[in-house]
């Protein structure tokens, strides 16, 4: 892949499976337990066995080694195994590593999974607690002494910004929150189910790090997701719908940190998921008008906007009335905000039941679906579509 040129990947593997456990606040078993639950689930739900099964692929965040899972799992010998750095930005990254080994021959059948108990075992919302000397921390070692220990407190800085930039105020990221809970009250599976929220609950609802509330900031979750891919040919022999990986991507742009990228000329965008973008969009011969529907990451509100002038949905500064005009169905599963946090892995089920057709907000007619990985850190994204 360049980020100069169109790559060779797209349309030579396809999504044929999916499964999960359910998202909880406190699962009760062990992360192996829940890894192995959610591909079994996939695996039934692609048609396929353990025993078809010679690739893995996970975050290196992930407890659960792909030999560990292999054999917890029932699955055979292996000839790929891989995973995937910087936590949230992994998710589409380990669908693009899959059909890589899919469309070179070095596998024929490939899992990603991510699975943690990420509220009853950890919670990455408690900010940096200890951490092993790294090159990595040497960036973190510029902003915790002055207080921002949590991944509220770093996106905080890029918000605060947004909002001088442009002139707007906080309740600009409402509309973002009030769309994912509206979609999470209606899909059975979502935490918040039953319970949608208004612009005034975000407004009231109390400040984490200014400018962002509670109701900006996504959940914490116990659970598994895994995907099942394959290449295009095998899949339509399989019971499911395939969806045809169209595109895949990753991205890192200048200056580049995890989560504290505060040096760069402009805190205003996310160069890496403008890479990721032009990408996407050269790869696929797509544009923001042929997408039917985006699964942005959302780990917290703002960058949801920043997303959609990234791949060029709106102009700089739109993002918040074009969300408020609903003019593009966004995070049909509730997102992270309202299904479940689930590092992303989840709103890329979300994006094949709506190729598939079955999703409960269902975008009708949808073939071409957007989908994004954390940002704020080297991200990656999909676009994943209808087969023919």
């Amino acid at each position: 892949m360049s980020v100069r040129r169109a790559d060779s990947l797209g349309g030579r593997a396809a999504i044929a499976g999916i499964g999960a456990t359910e998202f909880s606040k406190d699962s009760g078993r062990s992360e192996l337990k829940l890894a192995v639950e959610a591909v079994h689930a996939a695996l039934d739900d692609a048609g396929l066995t353990p025993a078809d099964v010679d690739g893995l692929v996970t975050f290196t965040m992930d407890t659960t080694p792909e030999i560990t899972l292999a054999q917890a799992a029932g699955i055979g010998e292996l000839s790929f195994f891989s995973r995937i750095h910087y936590g949230g930005g992994a998710a589409c990254a380990t669908v693009q590593q899959a059909a890589l080994a899919v469309a070179s021959g070095i596998a024929d059948v490939v899992v990603c999974y991510r699975a943690f108990n990420e509220r009853s075992g950890r919670r990455f919302g408690s900010g940096v607690q200890q951490r092993e000397p790294s090159a990595e921390g040497t960036a973190l070692g510029w902003n915790l002494p002055f207080g921002l220990l949590t991944p509220a407190s770093w996106v905080a800085m890029a918000a605060q910004r947004y909002l001088h930039t442009y002139g707007l105020a906080p309740d600009a990221f409402g509309h973002v929150a009030v769309t994912g809970r509206r979609h999470a009250a209606r899909n059975p599976a979502a935490y918040f189910y039953g319970r949608p929220i208004t612009l005034a609950d975000h407004a009231a609802s109390r400040w984490i790090v200014e400018p962002l509330r509670l109701l900006d900031c996504c959940q914490e979750t116990d659970g598994g997701q895994a995907l099942v891919v394959t290449s295009p040919e095998r899949a339509r022999d399989l019971p499911q719908p395939l969806a045809l990986i169209t595109a895949a991507a990753q991205g890192a742009g200048r200056a580049q940190e995890q989560m504290t990228s505060f040096y760069r000329d402009d805190l205003t965008g996310l160069p890496e998921m403008g890479v990721v973008a032009r990408q996407l969009w050269r790869t696929a011969a797509l544009a923001p008008s042929d997408i039917d529907t985006a699964i942005l990451y959302d780990h917290f509100t703002p960058f949801v906007l920043l997303q959609l002038e990234e791949f060029g949905f709106c102009g700089p500064g739109e993002a918040a009335d074009f969300v408020a005009a609903d003019v593009l169905p966004l995070n049909t599963h509730g997102g992270q905000l309202g299904e479940a946090y689930l590092h992303g892995m989840n709103g890329i089920a979300e994006a094949v039941r709506q190729i598939r057709g079955t999703s409960v907000n269902q975008t009708p007619g949808a073939a071409n679906v957007l989908v994004t990985a954390g940002t704020g850190v080297p991200t990656s994204g999909l676009i994943l579509s209808r087969d023919g």
